[in-house]
């Protein structure tokens, strides 16, 4: 089956102490949409300025992606500047200019909303409810969110979970909104908002699912080396996401396995600058990597 991937799609100049690239492919739809395409076909919902490079365009086409959702308006792409520190889990925004993306109003064309699986990727929860009014009953809704939306648009996020099926956030972000100083207790906690699945990331220390089943601890998949670790909690989703429309079998019998695919995707993005080595893995890369990470779980 296809998913729905809708949020922003930018142009990274991303600078870590040894190396800086600019005019990268990025935004939290560009990585889940990506990562997604590895096991099903997608749908993508985002807005472009007329400057948007013409290989970005190519790549997503080169990729199976379906971009009959992307609106092309004049101005700007929404670009974004960051330094990282020597500790690769520290970055500073240099600059952000919205550009198009201030004005973005997502608009499904018709042979989307039909689409059994949507992943509302991190942009504000006004906007992911918009594209929740356009769908028809879909199987699955996961959605993404950031600590922006946590001090900015809260009512808007309560209002976006009594809504979602599966709630993807980081530890410091589950402990803000539910209040509590422990990951597992604000996990827990989460559910009171609305998603029967919370999966809440932490990083390099991988994740943690909680849903009616329980809890189950995904591992991260070890890297000797992180090059650019921008994009990797997106291409998360979006490879969790794509796993289960792309897979028989059932969510609830399959979520456990997507999470872990989720973070085995995640690491290749970590290991280039923006989706350098994303798009260079194979299936069969992912494969072994899963198989690895499956191995040195076992006990």
């Amino acid at each position: 089956m296809s998913i729905l991937v809708v949020g922003s799609i930018a142009l990274d100049t991303i600078n870590t102490q040894k190396a800086s690239n600019k005019q990268l492919l990025g935004g939290s739809a560009s990585h889940a949409a990506v990562a997604a395409s590895f096991f099903s076909k997608v749908n993508l919902v985002g807005i472009l300025g007329k400057d948007f490079p013409k290989r970005h365009l190519k790549l997503f086409n080169d990729r199976g992606i379906n971009t009959e959702g992307l609106e092309i308006a004049p101005g700007k792409t929404f670009r974004w500047e960051c330094q990282y520190e020597e500790d690769m889990n520290k970055r500073q925004t240099l600059s952000t200019d919205l550009g198009v993306f201030a004005d973005f109003s997502p608009e499904l064309p018709k042979t989307y909303i039909d689409t059994q699986y949507v992943l509302l990727a991190n942009i504000a929860p006004a906007l992911q409810l918009q594209v929740l009014d356009q769908v028809k009953k879909p199987r699955l809704v996961v959605a993404d969110t950031m600590d922006l939306w946590l001090n900015t648009a809260l009512p808007d996020l309560k209002k976006l979970l009594k809504k979602v099926d599966v709630f993807v956030l980081n530890d410091g972000e589950a402990m803000q909104l539910t209040g509590e100083d422990n990951v597992i207790s604000a996990a827990k906690k989460t559910h009171k908002f609305g998603p029967k699945q919370v999966i809440v990331k932490k990083g390099e220390h991988g994740s943690i699912l909680s849903g009616p089943d329980g809890l189950f601890i995904a591992p991260a998949f070890p890297l000797l080396k992180v090059v650019d670790p921008t994009g990797a909690g997106d291409s998360f989703a979006g490879a969790m996401v794509g796993y289960l429309a792309g897979t028989k079998g059932g969510i609830r019998n399959n979520l456990k396995k997507s999470v872990v695919y989720g973070s085995v995707v995640a690491s290749f993005c970590c290991e280039g600058f923006g989706m350098k080595k994303t798009v260079a893995t194979s299936s069969a890369d992912i494969q072994k990597r899963f198989n690895l990470l499956k191995k040195s779980a076992q006990f």
